[in-house]
């Protein structure tokens, strides 16, 4: 690549990755879906680096592919295969450059990885409730760009929610600082918004305003058995309303989920000694010390099972069987790897409609490929289900991922038709990109078209992602 000389003077020696075996994790996607090309990765230090990178990248029309911690479940973070681009990576950006308990905020650049600063954040007494399983190796950058989603989104809401204010990097070089650490400020359109969730296809995220909660002194959570997806989403309903709504987490899974995990993730156990269909992780938490989280959690068991709702569970004792518990989902995706291929749908429903969901979602997938089987899991309290199907078992891996997107346009039409989004919280990538433009309004699709062409004229930001 002719710049490469040009783009060693902008960040150093360091900065400049161009040996192919270092460069090779950075070219595949974290499902090993896509596998990319480039001759050079570039590691800014600082803003002003990036935006010198940014700009020469602009004068001479070279594509950018930005990268955070490459854990995009959608490919896109990973460039494509005509190696015409540079990948931007943001590791570098590692400052946290403000923790200010009074105002619940916490200021840091885009390369910062979310656990250490849920870590910050601790450390004064607050709470960043953004949470998700790759939280020790994703990165906020990366996080807001695709408006990351996690296991706290019916308490917190999404990461466009623990936004403040953003820094951004334009197309053209320039610098946008929009750190603003107001949680009411109506002075025209709210620009970063645009930047939320837009997969680096507008610009690149170089630091973040992020809004802090009061950190929860009282925690409790339980592991429950249910009938099935009616039976929790009532329980549901229940539990927000007997706790006074401190459900921060309400994760359903289906018993292969639970299945899959104790055979393939060493040390997990299961903590019922029956099994059952369908199961719910809930949490309770409170700021208050004295909340009574346990008694509360009790009080919803025991009026649960009278009712028939639940049919069995534990209430986690010490924070080491909490964890245990939260093994058993966290685990999920994971455990579904020895079992073969899996086709995946990061999908959302109405929460009411989500048992509906599940119940045609598992006929449709059986009568279009039999003995295939449903993975089902996700976060029931937000209306967010991972369907995902593994491969019948004794199949041939490759013949059954060559279904994948006969069996994705079966479940996402169901999802449309049911009022839902074929797109919860993993974005659109490259792996959505036909179906964006196949389910969303056209209008809504020009109106993405001219913000692109507006903002990215030339189209060098992560190109053939998103629109």
């Amino acid at each position: 690549m002719m710049i490469t000389d040009h783009l060693r003077s902008i960040v150093g020696d360091i900065g400049c990755i161009t040996d192919p075996d270092q460069l090779a994790p950075h070219l595949l996607d974290q499902r090993e879906k896509y596998r990319g090309k480039t001759s050079i990765l570039v590691r800014p230090a600082n803003t002003a680096e990036v935006a010198a990178v940014v700009q020469l990248c602009a004068d001479t029309r070279v594509p950018i592919v930005p990268q955070g911690g490459n854990t995009s479940m959608v490919g896109g973070s990973v460039p494509n295969d005509s190696g015409d681009a540079i990948i931007l990576s943001l590791s570098r950006l590692t400052t946290i450059r403000e923790v200010d308990a009074a105002n619940y905020s916490l200021c840091a650049e885009a390369g910062c990885v979310l656990a250490d600063l849920q870590a910050a954040a601790a450390n004064a007494e607050r709470l960043l409730p953004l949470s998700l399983a790759a939280e020790g190796s994703c990165l906020i950058g990366g996080n807001i760009s695709t408006n990351a989603g996690g296991t706290n989104v019916l308490r917190y809401g999404m990461a466009r929610e623990q936004v403040l204010g953003l820094e951004v990097v334009l197309p053209n070089g320039q610098i946008w600082d929009g750190l603003r650490a107001l949680r009411k400020d109506n002075t025209g359109y709210d620009l970063k918004q645009l930047f939320i969730g837009a997969e680096g296809t507008l610009g690149i995220i170089t630091a973040a305003m992020l809004k802090l909660s009061p950190i929860p002194r009282s925690t409790c959570t339980a592991w429950l058995a249910v009938s099935d997806p009616e039976a929790a989403l009532t329980l549901l309903t229940c539990a927000r309303e007997a706790s006074g709504d401190t459900v921060t987490a309400f994760e359903l899974e289906a018993r292969r989920c639970v299945d899959f995990v104790l055979r393939n993730i060493p040390g997990t156990m299961d903590p019922l000694t029956q099994h059952y269909d369908w199961y719910v992780l809930v949490e309770l938490t409170s700021p208050a010390s004295n909340a009574g989280l346990d008694a509360v959690m009790e009080t919803i068991l025991e009026t649960a099972m009278a009712d028939g709702l639940v049919l069995d569970g534990t209430i986690a004792a010490s924070e080491a069987q909490a964890r245990a518990l939260w093994a058993l989902r966290e685990n999920v995706s994971e455990a579904q790897r020895p079992e073969g291929g899996s086709i995946k749908h990061d999908v959302s429903v109405p929460v009411s409609r989500m048992p509906e969901f599940l119940r045609r979602a598992t006929a449709l997938t059986e009568e279009t490929i039999p003995a295939a089987r449903p993975v089902p899991f996700g976060h029931a309290g937000d209306g967010n289900i991972h369907f995902n199907v593994t491969q019948p078992e004794g199949a041939n891996k490759v013949e059954f991922l060559t279904r994948w997107e006969e069996l994705n346009a079966v479940i996402h039409d169901l999802v449309m038709e049911m009022g839902g989004s074929f797109s919860a919280e993993h974005g659109i990538g490259q792996l959505k990109r036909e179906a964006l433009v196949h389910y969303r309004q056209p209008v809504e699709i020009e109106m993405m078209r001219a913000i692109k062409a507006a903002l990215d004229p030339h189209g060098l930001m992560n190109p053939g992602k998103v629109i």
